[in-house]
């Protein structure tokens, strides 16, 4: 039996299975000798330390990362996306893909959601796959093509020269072109999620602006996702590499949940579940 989940009643948590080799925070999964195994055990420990989700990603999306064939991504994911399911039947799946083809496979093999961080933009067809199969689909908003990217080798990539008019406002006007694209394509309102997209085509100061205006994009009315943990923009905040950015993803993940984020996205399960439920208890008292 799937969870159901009612939004706005607490924050729930996605725990991050990075599927790659080259992955930004030093988590890729396939750098260790089984990557199989690696992922069940991590999955077993997500689901343990109280996350809700999981999001499984074989194509990396840092600044600057290279596209991989429909063949590769399906020869990462499918194998360790087939051995979770079958070890978690009642745990919510989700694809990090944007690509039909990967999407179809996924989904045939029991994926739940397709999370496409080009929200339809860059193949609208994925939109007919989620309506074959019934899923749902988080929908981000990406500006990576427009941005210049900035190398750090402590701190990673982040983007600069990205220039917006008022750049809430944009965001959600690209947004809701995503919406459209999803609902014209057969994708019901209640099947839909929305992700702001941190650290896509985003400056640190963008970033950070986007957090602290969160409110304007729940205003849309659609759940809302978040995904702070350890970006880059933390990292030039407080001048730490990524695996010393715990406490700064903590305070994202805290203002975000007060701004009406609905989900989590995050490396940090354990400590990032107990985060989300203080900041429920202070934000969303029962």
């Amino acid at each position: 039996m799937k969870k159901s989940f009612v939004w706005g009643a607490r924050t729930y948590v996605m725990g991050i299975l990075n599927l790659t080799p080259d992955s930004f925070s030093g988590d890729g999964l396939l750098n260790t000798s089984n990557p199989v195994q690696a992922a069940k055990e991590q999955a077993r420990k997500y689901i343990g330390d109280g996350a809700d989700m999981l999001d499984l990603g074989a194509e990396s999306s840092r600044p600057g990362a290279t596209s991989i064939s429909v063949e590769e991504e399906l020869e990462r994911l499918m194998p360790i996306l087939i051995a979770v399911r079958e070890e978690h039947p009642g745990v919510v799946l989700s694809v990090d893909t944007n690509k039909p083809e990967v999407a179809e496979e996924a989904l045939k093999q029991g994926a739940d959601w397709i999370n496409d961080i080009w929200g339809l933009k860059r193949d609208p067809l994925l939109a007919q796959v989620v309506v074959k199969y019934n899923a749902s689909m988080i929908l981000m908003h990406n500006r990576q093509e427009f941005g210049k990217v900035e190398k750090s080798n402590q701190l990673g990539g982040r983007y600069v020269d990205t220039h917006y008019q008022d750049m809430v406002d944009e965001v959600k006007v690209e947004l809701l072109a995503s919406v459209q694209l999803a609902l014209k394509a057969g994708i019901t309102q209640e099947h839909i999620i929305l992700d702001p997209g941190i650290g896509f085509g985003k400056s640190v100061e963008q970033n950070l602006e986007l957090i602290r205006r969160l409110d304007e994009i729940k205003a849309l009315g659609y759940p809302l996702l978040i995904g702070p943990s350890r970006k880059s923009f933390i990292g030039y905040t407080l001048n730490l590499p990524p695996d010393q950015r715990l406490e700064g993803t903590a305070a994202a993940v805290a203002i975000s949940i007060s701004r009406g984020a609905d989900i989590v996205r995050v490396h940090d399960v354990k400590e990032m579940v107990r985060v989300a439920r203080m900041a429920d208890a202070i934000v969303r008292p029962k």
